[in-house]
């Protein structure tokens, strides 16, 4: 094991240190790192998804959203150690007070149910609800690209059906971005179902 390595295990463990502390700007602070790193090296995070789940709990909007990102990071190749973090994403996905929260929900929950078809089936439900409940805010973009990461992933073959029902007027009437994005997820699910 390189030097290299062990200090970055070394600093990774002071951050999840920090991020359970008390001092709410150290908890945001360390959990930005810990979404760098989560950027750079998803293995490294994946040992700690316990302390980033824990961390959804936190009242600070920036702490849960650098968590579920970097939780989002992991998702591709640790998908069964960040099933825990759902609760947490549910509540941030509808945080009124915070649109990055929201989106970094979206992101995880997208990430999340295109693992599998019964990832899919559990992630949808809240998926369609937040469509529902963005579309036109100034996010909804954000969310209609991990809606076609999710359209590509390995969904039920239900939700794909679902989700096309409720792209296909935005893909036949929408202008903009809305008829691109909502097109291309439509032919996206067309593709792969």
């Amino acid at each position: 094991m390189s030097d290299d390595f062990v200090d970055e295990i070394e600093r990774r463990d002071e951050l999840v240190l920090l991020l359970g502390g008390r001092n709410r700007r150290q908890r945001q602070e360390a959990a930005h790192e810990l979404a760098g790193i989560a950027r750079t090296d998803p293995t490294l995070i994946a040992e700690v998804t316990e302390d980033l789940i824990a961390a959804l709990e936190l009242p600070e909007a920036q702490t849960r959203w650098e968590c579920l990102d970097a939780l989002s990071e992991v998702v591709p190749e640790f998908p069964q150690r960040v099933e825990g973090a759902f609760d947490g994403a549910e509540e941030s996905l509808f945080d009124e007070g915070s649109s990055s929260a929201c989106l970094a929900a979206f992101r995880f929950l997208s990430l999340y149910g295109s693992q599998s078809a019964e990832a899919s089936l559990r992630a949808w439900p809240l998926i369609r609800e937040a469509v529902q409940c963005y579309h036109g805010d100034a996010e909804y973009r954000d969310m209609l690209i991990c809606l076609l990461g999710f359209a590509r992933g390995s969904i039920a073959p239900e939700v794909g059906d679902s989700l096309a029902e409720c792209m296909a007027y935005d893909a036949k009437n929408g202008t903009g971005f809305y008829r691109a994005y909502s097109s291309e997820i439509c032919a996206a699910i067309k593709e792969h179902g």
